[in-house]
């Protein structure tokens, strides 16, 4: 099994974690503003079969994989419902944002781990390093001779699982409905907006998965973020 076999396992396994942290957030929040809906089904989980749908869980992810490209899709969106809500317009937008909210959480997690990594060892810092340059060109390959260390494995999982969660959380932030994003936006329009945006703003969210155009705005969204991530760990490694 070659590196980037190895590369697709990861992307696969932090998609799974990532999308079932982000759900389980969902549901956690839900039931703590008085919704116990989600809770009530066993949304409250890390188990990803609570939250797999057949498309975006399942084959998007796989294609995403194979034909690397960027790794989207989505997880069986977590039962809400906003009556049981103590406030509903608060408790709807805390619902919504603590999703993309746990993806970042993760990520910084994953950033702490990488920072840790390369301030322990020369050989860290070294793959640190590179990581995150190969990937901005596309060539895994180049990282498959460099070190039979298994900090190399390691390392690469730990960028994954940074990269993966700060598109989901930035993805999920696009005030795009059914996206998390759309939670807050739909709060501030007027009513007759609100049930246009509400029946037909899912068009917005075809336009950016599959039209060329809405695949760059993506891009601009995405990447300046993941450059943000990127820039603190490569500063870490300079300190070496």
């Amino acid at each position: 099994m070659t590196l980037q076999h190895v590369d697709i396992v990861f992307q696969l396994i932090v998609f799974l974690f990532a999308i079932s942290f982000h759900e389980s957030a969902h549901a956690w929040m839900a039931n703590r503003c008085g919704d116990p809906t989600a809770r009530m089904l066993g949304r409250i989980s890390l188990n990803p079969i609570k939250h797999i749908d057949p498309i975006g869980t399942v084959v998007l992810p796989l294609i995403a994989a194979i034909s690397h490209v960027p790794m989207l899709g989505w997880a069986k969106p977590t039962p809400v419902d906003p009556s049981n809500f103590r406030n509903q317009v608060r408790d709807d937008i805390l619902t919504s944002v603590v999703g993309p909210i746990s993806n970042f959480i993760i990520a910084a997690g994953a950033l702490l781990l990488l920072t840790v990594i390369a301030l322990t060892s020369h050989l860290g810092a070294a793959i640190v390093n590179i990581i995150p340059r190969v990937y901005y060109i596309g060539r895994l390959d180049v990282l498959a001779n460099q070190t039979g260390s298994v900090l190399m494995p390691l390392s690469l999982l730990l960028y994954e699982m940074m990269a993966i969660n700060i598109m989901l959380a930035v993805f999920n932030l696009i005030p795009v409905p059914p996206l998390d994003g759309s939670h807050v936006l739909r709060h501030f329009l007027p009513e007759t907006m609100r049930r246009a945006y509400d029946t037909v703003g899912w068009l917005g969210l075809l336009a950016l998965v599959y039209l060329p155009p809405g695949r760059e705005l993506l891009g601009r969204l995405i990447w300046p973020v993941r450059g943000f991530f990127d820039a603190i760990l490569l500063a870490v490694v300079q300190t070496r």
